[in-house]
């Protein structure tokens, strides 16, 4: 038995600081992600508009974009685990404003703290991973990363479904985000408790500016990437609206829609990383692409609640080559500066994207048609440039 199970913890890269990694994810996802998928019903409950959603939205992306960076250079400066540890503080300041202040305003002001926490944590994450594990289990480990993610993004929608039923737009939302503070506390417990950071003694990083030098190939992954993330970013946050507010669905119906989208990715996530862990990366990351490009088309289309079970699952399936490309950009990316690589990536991607989120909300004024329709036709592009300009193994 024993043999057995050191077998299946070699085969999914599974070490202590790993282990306590994908904990704190859990902790830390669920309480995110409780309230953080029902923020546009909340705004609009408080008296927020569109424009103040898709401002959200592109605040979203737009510090995503501007922290990544800063989160590359503490992990390499401080070590992944003190880094951790400071945006966890970060989060928790941003829910207490929301907690506190039961206002649009506040709201806005909170998530220039809790919006943080993906962008900012995930480099110093990468790090983790890339110093934890061998090169060849690293695409492993990444997914086991996103895998895990997809607990919280799972039930956390479900559970913040039923405090809204429950509590009303309003008191719900703020009542998910007091669970989110209690959650994230246990998740800093268990980051220091448990995660052993091999980087902390390092680091004078002065002299990298030449190592931040983007090969060609990770420059057209970049491109393609940025091109597929407008198809995401243009309708992403009215998509909680059009299921509900256009098409009737309660918020428990779009919660589960949520939970199958995740288990869909979860299901996907080891048996590809298996695959693309030999080095075939190209066909996975294109699969991806795909999915992004025909997500909205289909939820346009969908007049029943079956139907948007089959978008969700579309939706899910966005998933099966996310890992495979975050694993490309840690291998494309020099030595001894992988986390600040993988954060300049993120700062350049977002700050583009960032533009569809805002611009969003003025498609989404004109007609929900327009709206995703457009973002269709960027994932079209960015599909089609990824398959002819990216070389991969």
């Amino acid at each position: 038995m024993n043999e057995r199970i050191k077998q299946v913890t070699s085969f999914l890269g599974l070490k202590r600081s790993m282990l306590a990694m994908l904990l704190m994810a859990i902790f830390v996802g669920l309480g995110e992600k409780m309230a953080e998928r029902f923020l546009p019903i909340y705004l609009i409950a408080l008296g927020g508009t569109p424009i103040i959603i898709g401002l959200l939205n592109g605040m979203d992306n737009l510090l995503s974009a501007l922290y990544s960076y800063p989160g590359g250079w503490l992990a390499d400066k401080l070590g992944y685990k003190k880094a951790l540890f400071i945006f966890n503080l970060l989060a928790i300041f941003g829910y207490l404003i929301v907690v506190i202040f039961p206002s649009w305003y506040a709201v806005l002001i909170g998530a220039v703290f809790f919006l943080s926490w993906t962008a900012v944590s995930l480099p110093a994450t990468m790090d983790l991973v890339a110093s934890v594990l061998p090169s060849h289990k690293q695409t492993m480990g990444v997914s086991l990363h996103s895998l895990i993610r997809r607990i919280p993004m799972a039930l956390g929608p479900v559970i913040g479904g039923y405090f809204i039923v429950t509590f009303g737009k309003v008191q719900g939302v703020r009542y998910a985000f007091v669970a989110a503070i209690f959650f994230a506390l246990i998740a800093l417990f268990i980051q220091q408790k448990f995660i052993e950071d091999k980087n902390a003694e390092k680091k004078d990083i002065q002299e990298d500016k030449k190592l931040l030098k983007f090969s060609a190939n990770l420059k057209n992954l970049l491109v393609s990437d940025i091109l597929v993330r407008f198809c995401e970013q243009i309708p992403y946050a009215f998509v909680v609206i059009w299921v509900m507010n256009n098409q009737g669905l309660s918020a428990v119906r779009f919660g589960v829609l949520t939970a199958i989208e995740m288990v869909t990715a979860m299901v996907i996530y080891i048996p590809v990383a298996y695959l693309a862990g030999k080095g075939r990366y190209k066909p996975y990351i294109a699969i991806t692409f795909f999915n992004f490009t025909v997500f909205p088309l289909v939820l346009f289309f969908c007049r029943s609640y079956w139907a948007f079970v089959i978008a969700f699952i579309i939706r899910g399936l966005k998933e099966f080559g996310e890992p495979t490309r975050k694993s490309l950009i840690l291998a494309l990316a020099p030595e001894g500066a992988k986390a600040r690589t993988f954060g300049a990536y993120y700062l350049i991607r977002d700050v583009f994207v960032s533009m569809a989120a805002f611009g969003g909300a003025w498609l989404w004024k004109a007609s929900p048609q327009i709206n995703f329709f457009t973002a269709s036709a960027f994932g079209l592009i960015g599909t089609l440039y990824f398959i002819a300009r990216v070389k991969t193994k």
